[in-house]
């Protein structure tokens, strides 16, 4: 479908999705949260695409936050009804494919919960990301609660959300919030040599992993440990864990079924 607010195109076995509001920073409007969930549900069931990145328009900004000026007026009502709509959060947080955040820019707000919704956030040493929400009066909405305490710590959380600070790249790699932090000039290159790495090995496997580490977020340590039994369970029963025995036993390459 043609999008007003994101542009979407496939790199070789990559999705790459581009917030495409330059002008605004790439804010997230009502109508692009709604584009977005409708291009990552394309992706997501493509299954030629491997891996699916994000990123913003130009070289300023990843996501500066949501569209502000949508919220003049807005009731509690409203708002209830537009989460029940879905969130492009929680349509990040269920694909099963691994979305990576290629964060170019101010990363604020609502596009920092985008960016900690993905699997990996690789980011440019120009970044600047903050949970900014309280300098509007407001709380995190989009899974920052949840997502931030998880990611640097109860403390670092905490400093974040209540205070809006805006930190660098390099304090946002020490407290955990990006996973690699790369010169902008490299930061495509970067991300998509990770993608690679990630779609030259078996879907089946790839899909499982996440969902295995995924349910360390959300699951006891013991309840955890019985998921991701089940998982290798399923995974020792696939085509791809046949063939990779064998390749690794003949010394070549594996060719992948992804079953």
């Amino acid at each position: 479908m043609a999008y007003q607010t994101i542009a979407v195109e496939r790199r070789d076995r990559a999705g790459l999705v581009t917030l495409n509001r330059p002008a605004k920073h790439n804010a997230m409007s009502t109508q692009m949260k709604m584009e977005l969930m409708e291009a990552l549900r394309v992706l997501d069931a493509d299954a030629d695409v491997r891996a699916i990145v994000l990123t913003g328009a130009g070289d300023l900004s990843f996501a500066a936050g949501a569209d502000i000026p949508e919220f003049q007026g807005r009731t509690g009502m409203d708002q209830w009804r537009m989460y029940e709509r879905g969130t492009p959060y929680d349509a990040v947080d269920r694909l099963e494919k691994p979305v990576i955040a290629m964060i170019n820019g101010y990363c604020f707000g609502g596009g920092l919960e985008l960016a900690m919704a993905c699997d990996l956030r690789i980011a440019s040493e120009r970044a600047m990301l903050g949970q900014t929400e309280v300098d509007i009066g407001l709380i995190p909405g989009g899974g920052a609660s949840q997502r931030l305490p998880r990611l640097v710590g109860m403390g670092n959380a905490m400093k974040l959300a209540l205070t809006g600070e805006r930190i660098d790249a390099r304090e946002a790699l020490r407290i955990g919030l990006v996973d690699e932090v790369v010169p902008h000039a490299d930061l495509e290159r970067r991300t998509f040599e990770i993608v690679d790495r990630i779609a030259s090995k078996s879907a089946v496997a790839i899909r499982l992993a996440k969902s295995a580490v995924r349910a360390a977020a959300r699951l006891p340590m013991d309840q955890g440990l019985r998921y991701e039994q089940a998982l290798f369970a399923l995974a020792i029963s696939s085509e791809d864990k046949e063939e990779g025995v064998r390749a690794f036993l003949e010394k070549r390459p594996p060719t992948w079924k992804d079953r």
